[in-house]
């Protein structure tokens, strides 16, 4: 019989305290645009492990340039921190990550601005923990189907 082997914890995760948060990475487009990737943090300051959420183009970003303000102000920044050539990521809380989650992996392959429009108003009108449940959902492991569903029930 061989002797039970402890398994010790990676000396990296043992590393990260703190709550779930989110950050905003800034991409340089052409002129003056930008595109953004939302990523998820888990920890802070120089212990802080991330994993990316979504990516929008120039192009999408434009499209929910609205809700990208909407989340920085109440994170607590001026909106003239999303500015194309940012270079240091903007921290955003947990409810206002999710949320703006929501909203970039819905209104990805949406391209009438009309449509994007009635998706993101939906997702606002949407409380707390609902934004909690369908962001689960949309990253869990049949998240393209919880993506699909979540756009039927917003275009009802």
């Amino acid at each position: 019989m061989s002797a039970v082997k402890s398994i010790r914890p990676a000396s990296r995760l043992a590393l990260v305290e703190g709550v779930r948060g989110f950050r905003l990475v800034v991409t340089r487009g052409r002129g003056e645009t930008f595109g953004v990737t939302l990523e998820e943090t888990y920890g802070e300051n120089g212990s802080t492990i991330s994993a990316p959420v979504s990516t929008a183009t120039p192009v999408q970003s434009g499209r929910v340039v609205d809700a990208l303000f909407v989340a920085i102000r109440k994170a607590g920044h001026q909106p003239s921190v999303l500015a194309f050539n940012r270079k240091s990521p903007i921290r955003l809380g947990e409810a206002e990550g999710v949320r703006l989650a929501l909203v970039l992996l819905t209104t990805q392959p949406i391209a009438k601005h009309e449509r994007v429009r009635a998706f993101v108003a939906g997702i606002n009108a949407m409380s707390v923990e609902e934004t909690y449940y369908w962001y689960s959902k949309c990253m869990g492991l049949d998240g393209n189907r919880a993506r699909k569903a979540l756009r039927t029930l917003l275009a009802d």
